[in-house]
């Protein structure tokens, strides 16, 4: 089913994949869904994965229904406030952090402050437990990819990659550009939910060992601090590391 640019696909007995145009629009897509099921207007749906440019729903309790209400819908833009948020504060001064500052044509200093200054967002996760895809620079600031990839990037490494910021969660190879590190648990088994950056969230960088920069009460230092709300649930898997 086709209609207004959106395309709705039957996957299996039970589930819909919903293909959009762009990163955006998927995640406006994504954030009007958790929005209609948090008030109760969305079909039974078990869950709820976005990705770079689709939206799984699985576990439909009426597939036909629901895509057909879906071709055409318009959630809106996302509303600046929705979302649980959370605080990382980062030691900035990573191997790849004067590159950047160079390649968007500033100082080290102003790449500081301009990645504490955005306001990002979990647009999906992806490639390893905990990594969550985070939009807020916009192309603009876009950076490519390491042309040679690490064989071994430290568990806690903030890195851009395109439009995206992540935070590595354990080590592991990857090609993205290295600008800081975060003392922040990404991914516990034992946490609830295990995820601390889910799709969804709301994610303010903070510079590590500034006055004024320190969490909420209560909050250890540089363990990542949720400021308000609840996230929504899902994972998704797509781009590389």
């Amino acid at each position: 089913m086709t209609g207004s640019g959106t395309r709705v696909l039957r996957v299996g007995e039970r589930a819909l994949l919903v293909e959009l145009r762009d990163g955006e629009e998927t995640e406006a897509f994504h954030a009007g869904l958790l929005r209609r099921r948090a008030a109760g207007t969305l079909p039974a749906v078990r869950e709820i994965v976005p990705a770079a440019r689709t939206v799984l729903l699985d576990g439909v309790a009426d597939p036909e229904r629901l895509a057909a209400e879906l071709i055409g819908w318009e959630p809106g833009p996302v509303p600046a406030r929705v979302g649980r948020a959370v605080d990382i504060p980062v030691r900035y001064g990573g191997p790849d952090l004067a590159e950047v500052a160079a390649h968007w044509g500033v100082s080290v200093e102003a790449a500081v402050r301009l990645h504490t200054a955005a306001e990002f967002r979990v647009a999906f996760c992806g490639f390893a437990p905990g990594f969550g895809y985070l939009t807020g620079l916009g192309e603009r600031y876009a950076v490519p990819r390491r042309a040679t990839p690490r064989t071994s990037v430290p568990a806690g490494s903030v890195a851009l990659a395109g439009p995206y910021t992540g935070v590595y969660p354990r080590s592991s190879p990857g090609g993205w550009q290295l600008i800081g590190t975060t003392d922040a648990v990404l991914w516990d088994a034992d946490r609830q939910p295990a995820a601390l950056l889910p799709p969804g969230t709301r994610v303010r960088f903070t510079e590590a060992g500034l006055p004024g920069r320190k969490g909420p009460a209560g909050t250890a230092p540089g363990r990542g601090s949720p400021t308000d709300g609840s996230s929504g649930p899902g994972t998704g898997a797509e781009n590389g590391r």
